[in-house]
């Protein structure tokens, strides 16, 4: 089966779960994943960890998730030791578990930009700014041992979206980018069978991106081979699987061909009708 067949318009809630997973020394892969109801597939809602010398938490992960996510960071290091909170961008996903987090990590910093704090707004954002740092594209940030660089991947859904990128490890967190749907929980891309990940790859950057279609080839190349100059051996992602040395150089290659790559049609108004029919008998079924 592949990702943008037919599947039932009204899914059992996903209750699988992996494990934080260690991707490079010291850097780990926090997992969560969701099957929205009627969607050809599942997505994951990641988020990431970099147990150094002052230690790096990579956005929060969603509501939906708050009390395993918090056990699986907090399994991984103490809230005390937590010297970094970086946000990769304003969309709830990544930032739905803040408050808990800089609340249980008293020594903690949020790592966001002006922009970014300006979108969630004050009544969305309840961390004093005496606790934040501002940190924009293409600047770094002194880790202890390490120096993290904050780069915008080529594609991405919101305007403050920033990636970040770990020398020593080299390890990229693509935020939304590079990202694919699964068909249940799926540590590694090297899992998937590769024609389903290619097929959900450009499906995925053109449905979250849809602007890329508009773009000029050359110039998105340039964007591209921003993130490619990198050299990075592992690209870490919000919303899928994680990309090992591998395959990375195919990871390059497809999403290059993304603005030439046609869209499949996403969930339309039939599969809208199937989700609400199953509600209603369901209901139907516990009331009678």
């Amino acid at each position: 089966m592949t990702l943008t067949e037919s599947t039932p318009a009204h899914s059992a809630p996903i209750t699988e779960r992996l494990a934080p997973i260690e991707i490079a020394p010291e850097t780990f892969v926090i997992h969560d994943t969701y099957s929205p109801p009627g969607a050809p597939g599942a997505v994951h809602m990641n988020s990431m960890l970099i147990r150094g010398a002052e230690p790096f938490v990579v956005d929060t992960g969603t509501p939906l998730n708050r009390a395993h996510y918090l056990d699986d960071l907090f399994g991984l290091v103490e809230p005390e030791d937590v010297r970094w909170v970086f946000l990769s961008h304003d969309d709830i996903d990544h930032y739905g578990n803040v408050h808990e987090v800089m609340d249980a990590c008293p020594n903690a910093t949020l790592v966001a930009s002006w922009f970014l704090c300006d979108r969630i707004g004050v009544d969305r954002l309840d961390v004093p700014p005496m606790r934040w740092r501002w940190l924009n594209d293409g600047e770094t940030l002194d880790i202890g041992d390490r120096t993290v660089a904050a780069i915008r991947p080529p594609l991405y859904d919101s305007p403050t979206t920033r990636g970040i990128f770990d020398p020593t490890t080299r390890v990229y967190w693509a935020s939304d980018c590079y990202a694919t749907p699964v068909l249940g929980p799926t540590a590694f891309v090297d899992e998937l069978d590769p024609d389903v990940w290619s097929e959900g790859f450009q499906a995925f950057q053109a449905w979250n991106s849809p602007w890329v279609a508009m773009l000029d080839a050359q110039r998105f190349a340039e964007a591209c081979a921003v993130i490619e100059r990198l050299a990075p051996t592992t690209i870490a992602t919000c919303h899928g699987p994680t990309i090992g040395p591998s395959q990375i150089d195919r990871a390059f290659e497809m999403l290059r061909r993304v603005p030439t790559t046609p869209v499949p049609p996403q969930p339309n108004q039939l599969v809208l009708d199937e989700i609400v029919a199953a509600i209603e008998s369901m209901s139907a079924e516990l009331t009678s």
